[in-house]
């Protein structure tokens, strides 16, 4: 995904529409005499994919975007940028299947700001979260290197150029997210070692008792039904009897 065109209308010093096209894959220069815009293409740019710290393209507030603050009758300021994502491997999620895509931020003078997607409007957050899928994010501290940071970056060591690379790359936050990640993997395994602990030390050991308490009580159960049993079976017999003494003694006084 790279950048192949810029068209700004009423920002900053381009009050009329102007198209920057032909830009590189790799490698783009701007080059100009001094006060002829060419920071500004950048600030357009960085207006597009949703710069936040507006110190870091020379204004206070989004009204002085505007070409003349708005004050040569010119009210609205709009940048939008086409980029080529024709290969589908660094496409932003969801436009796999686009071979480019225009992104465009309008502001008007009062207050009113706008994000337009391939000509559909978009929350702030989808234009922010189509940047981010493709690493793109303008609000790291590391994105833009300015003027006076360079010789602080010339006189960086290994360590601190690789960290510098890693935020600006987008993966600073996935590494951030992985040692989270491992932390709350500690503490699960410490609960998991925490219950088998309690498993072989208390769980597991009043089952067994449970269990020979259960055969014992089944070996009770078992001998006291026997028991009933022939408790039954003997008063059964002795009325058997007392039934035929009962009979044989009103034979014999019959005879």
């Amino acid at each position: 995904m790279h950048i192949k065109e810029v068209c700004l209308v009423g920002f900053k010093s381009y009050a009329t529409r102007t198209e920057v096209p032909g830009f590189y894959p790799y490698f783009n220069a701007i080059t100009g005499l001094n006060g002829s815009g060419k920071s500004n293409i950048l600030d357009s740019i960085c207006f597009v994919l949703g710069i936040t710290n507006l110190q870091q393209v020379r204004a206070s507030n989004l009204q002085e975007l505007v070409y003349k603050q708005g004050q040569s009758g010119i009210t609205k300021a709009t940048v939008s940028v086409v980029f080529d994502i024709s290969d589908p491997t660094r496409s932003p999620l969801g436009y796999e299947d686009c071979p480019e895509i225009t992104v465009t931020r309008q502001i008007v003078v009062g207050g009113r700001n706008k994000y337009i997607i391939n000509g559909h409007l978009a929350q702030a957050s989808r234009v922010k979260n189509l940047f981010h899928s493709v690493q793109l994010n303008v609000n790291n501290p590391h994105f833009l290197i300015m003027q006076g940071r360079i010789t602080k970056v010339l006189n960086m060591k290994p360590p601190e150029i690789l960290s510098m690379l890693e935020e600006a790359a987008g993966t600073r936050i996935y590494e951030t997210k992985k040692e989270a990640a491992l932390k709350t993997l500690e503490k699960k395994q410490s609960k998991v070692d925490e219950i088998d602990k309690l498993l072989d030390q208390e769980i597991l050991p009043a089952l067994e008792k449970l269990k020979k308490e259960r055969m014992q009580y089944m070996q009770w159960s078992n001998g006291n039904a026997k028991l009933d049993r022939m408790k039954r079976y003997c008063i059964a017999y002795e009325y058997v009897q007392a039934e035929k003494i009962r009979d044989n003694a009103v034979q014999a006084l019959k005879n």
